[in-house]
Order: C-alpha cells, then sequence, then structure tokens
C-alpha cells in the first residue's frame, strides 16, 4: 500500500521575521526581527545554542505532523488503491494470467510468470501476424510441443482451443505435430502487447501462434488470441454427428470439401442447429439458414468483407481474401451450407 507522499519543509535557518524576508522557505522564531540571516552578525554562543535548540524543536515538530499525517491517509486509504502521477489515473494492478491445458486425463496451469521465466523460451518472429491486421510481429513464446510434452499421451484427434470471448476453436491434432511448429506466445504484463485494430484488448494473455504455417495450410481462425484453455477432446463430427455430411456422400463432393472449411474457418464462431461450442457469431441454421437470409452473392461478399456487407458495433467477422479461403473453398462452403439447410427443413 503506498500513502500519498508529504513534503517535509526543511528549515534554512532564516532568523528574520516571515514579513521582512523575500524567501519561501520556512522560518524559525526570529531572534533579531531586523537583522537579515544571510548578512548577520556571528550571533553570541547562547543565541546560537537557543536557535539550534529552536531548529531540532521545529524538525521534530514537522516529523510528528508529518507522520500523523501518513497514518491519516493510510487508514483513509482503500487496500488497492496507488496515487496518481502529475493527474494520471492510478496505475491498475498487474495481473498474472494462466493457461489451463488437458490431456490424458490430467491437467496443468501454467502461469505468465512461469512461462516467461523458462529456459526455453524464445523471440519468435511473425512475418504476416492475422491477428494484428497482417504485420510483422514477435513475440515471446514457448514451444506448444514442450509443453504437452509434460502431460501423458491421448488419443483424441482434436484439441479444443478456448478464448476468454467465445471464440472456441477445433483443432486437429495432426496439426500441433506437424510442418508447421506451434508456439504459446506469452504477453508480460509489465509490457502489455498493443491493442488489437478496432479493440480496447490484446491478443493476450496467450496467443496460438504458428512458424511455417503456409507449409501446413493453417487458416487465419486457427491462430486463437486471448486464449484461456486447451483441451483434448473427441473431433467434431464424433461430438456433434449432425455436422457431417452423409456418409454416402463421394469423397470428391464439393460439400464434403465445404464441411473441412467450415471445421476449420466457422465452427470457432458460429454454430449449426446448435451444433458447436462457438459463442461470436449468430448460428448459421437457426433462426433463419444463412443460405436462405443471403443470395449467394451476398454469402461470398460476406465472406470476403463483412464490414462491406452491413455494421454494427458489435461486429467481430474478419475478412477472409483467397489467401484464406480460395474461391473453389467458398464454393464449397456454399454447398455444405445447403446441404445443412436442406436436411434441416420440416
Amino acid at each position: 500500500m503506498r500513502a500519498a507522499k508529504l513534503t517535509i519543509p526543511q528549515p534554512h535557518g532564516c532568523l528574520i521575521g516571515a514579513h521582512n524576508c523575500a524567501c519561501d522557505l520556512p522560518h524559525l522564531a526570529p531572534l533579531n526581527p531586523t537583522t537579515s540571516a544571510h548578512h548577520r552578525p556571528a550571533p553570541s554562543t547562547a543565541s546560537l545554542e537557543f536557535a539550534l535548540g529552536h531548529t531540532r524543536f521545529a524538525v521534530l515538530s514537522l516529523i510528528a505532523i508529518a507522520l500523523a499525517a501518513c497514518a491519516q491517509v493510510a487508514l483513509a486509504s482503500p487496500p488497492d488503491a496507488a496515487p496518481s502521477v502529475s493527474g494520471a489515473a492510478p496505475r491498475a494492478a498487474i495481473v498474472v494470467a494462466s493457461l489451463t491445458v488437458s490431456a490424458g486425463g490430467v491437467t496443468r496451469t501454467f502461469t505468465s510468470a512461469e512461462l516467461l521465466a523458462r529456459s526455453d523460451a524464445a523471440i519468435v518472429a511473425v512475418a504476416r501476424d492475422p491477428a494484428y491486421s497482417g504485420r510483422a510481429t514477435s513475440y515471446r513464446a514457448v514451444a506448444l510441443r514442450a509443453l504437452l510434452a509434460q502431460l501423458p499421451a491421448d488419443a483424441a484427434d482434436t484439441f479444443e482451443m478456448r478464448a476468454t470471448d467465445g471464440f472456441v476453436a477445433q483443432l486437429p491434432s495432426q496439426l500441433l505435430t506437424g510442418a508447421a511448429t506451434p508456439w504459446i506466445a506469452v504477453e508480460d504484463p509489465a509490457q502489455p502487447w498493443p491493442p488489437l485494430p478496432g479493440q480496447k484488448a490484446s491478443a493476450g494473455p496467450f496467443f496460438l501462434i504458428w512458424e511455417n504455417a503456409e507449409r501446413a495450410g493453417i487458416s487465419p481462425e486457427q491462430w486463437p488470441y486471448a486464449l484461456a484453455s486447451m483441451t483434448a477432446v473427441a473431433s467434431p463430427v464424433q461430438r456433434w454427428p449432425a455436422l457431417a455430411v452423409d456418409a454416402s456422400m463421394p469423397a470428391d463432393a464439393p460439400a464434403r470439401r465445404g464441411q473441412a472449411v467450415f471445421m476449420a474457418n466457422c465452427l470457432a464462431c458460429h454454430r449449426m442447429a446448435g451444433n458447436g461450442e462457438g459463442a461470436v457469431g449468430p448460428d448459421l441454421l437457426r433462426p433463419m439458414p444463412a443460405t436462405r437470409y443471403f443470395t449467394e452473392v451476398g454469402l461470398r461478399a460476406l465472406i470476403r468483407n463483412p464490414a462491406a456487407v452491413r455494421k454494427w458495433p458489435q461486429q467481430m467477422m474478419p475478412a477472409f481474401d483467397a489467401s484464406a479461403i480460395s474461391e473453389t473453398d467458398i464454393d464449397a462452403l456454399i454447398a455444405y451450407l445447403r446441404v445443412m439447410t436442406a436436411r434441416a427443413a420440416p
């Protein structure tokens, strides 16, 4: 707890009356009201002892007053209050965040302080950061594979990556061990990251980033930020069979490809007739299917640039350019949505 700082004036030994002295410093009781202390004749021994005695008395009195004032401030101040500096708002308390990882029946919690202090933490450069509008960034991060090595092996084929804002990505386990290298970037509370574009919060406290993402076809939605937990789970189609196209559908059918596109890019935010975990965007079948609410041209425009179609204060959907979702994949996604709409029809 910090108490308000009090300045204790230091006596400067001016021995003339305050009404005759031009200085702003505190004054002792005058010995000679008509003689300047700065040019006074040498005082007698008795006068000097008298002056020193008054000086000691003044200093002790000021110290006593200061201590009493500090005690009053301490009693009046709330436990977490901090004085503002030059009119600035009080500085917020530093919060140490934690990331929960569950696999193999074991759950581990890693704090940001613990991860930042690890000897294997490294600076990882990101050439095009999807969270920060494709800018080049760099982070202090820990290899995700090293964290998972501290837990028992798990036969689950998916890791559910849950963020604090309702975003829930379903990442195939094979991505985490494939050609791209996953890292957990850790925000240092003492040196916070900049706010995300158009938002007040940063991508912290934890952010899944990738090295060589292009080698594994990692989509922008597979870079979950504001990460709170990751859990080994069954695949989405095992947990929500209604999301799967019919088993009889040919392997090269556009809708089957569209299912994979939906899982990688849409399921983190959108549910389908209640199936899924995402809570950021609307359900794409309820209360009205997206393929009936939008024309095909409208759907394509919405995927490419949502803000150009409509804007609202809580808009969260990013734009997907051709490097994120190709035209062929948009065709496949729309085919998948139409299959889901036809299945849900009464």
